[in-house]
């Protein structure tokens, strides 16, 4: 809806709302703990000298299945959705000096 993809996040970063959507036509029984993991090459670092001014490493995005999945789940979720809910998903959200949510 948004272009965000699916992460977890904590919910000190969430705002809640009554806004209500319905889930039932997407499947998400494949996201469970290990969809969240990153791989363990990621988490390598070499601390020498030589990797500190070696050529940055190619940025890995998410996955192939990944994407597909995400659309797959996105497109039930979007059907369901009203014009109103879905310019509200899509607008720019901020909050500045003494503003409250």
């Amino acid at each position: 809806v948004n272009g965000v993809p699916l992460r977890r996040v904590n919910q000190r970063y969430c705002i809640a709302t009554s806004t209500k959507v319905d889930l039932k036509g997407a499947d998400y029984s494949k996201v469970d703990d290990s969809y969240f993991a990153r791989s363990k090459d990621a988490k390598k670092k070499s601390k020498k000298e030589d990797a500190m001014f070696a050529a940055e490493a190619a940025k890995v995005g998410a996955s192939k299945e990944k994407k597909d999945g995400q659309k797959e789940m996105d497109e039930p979720l979007v059907k369901g959705l009203s014009d109103d809910v879905k310019g509200y998903l899509k607008a720019r959200f901020s909050l500045t000096a003494r503003m409250f949510p």
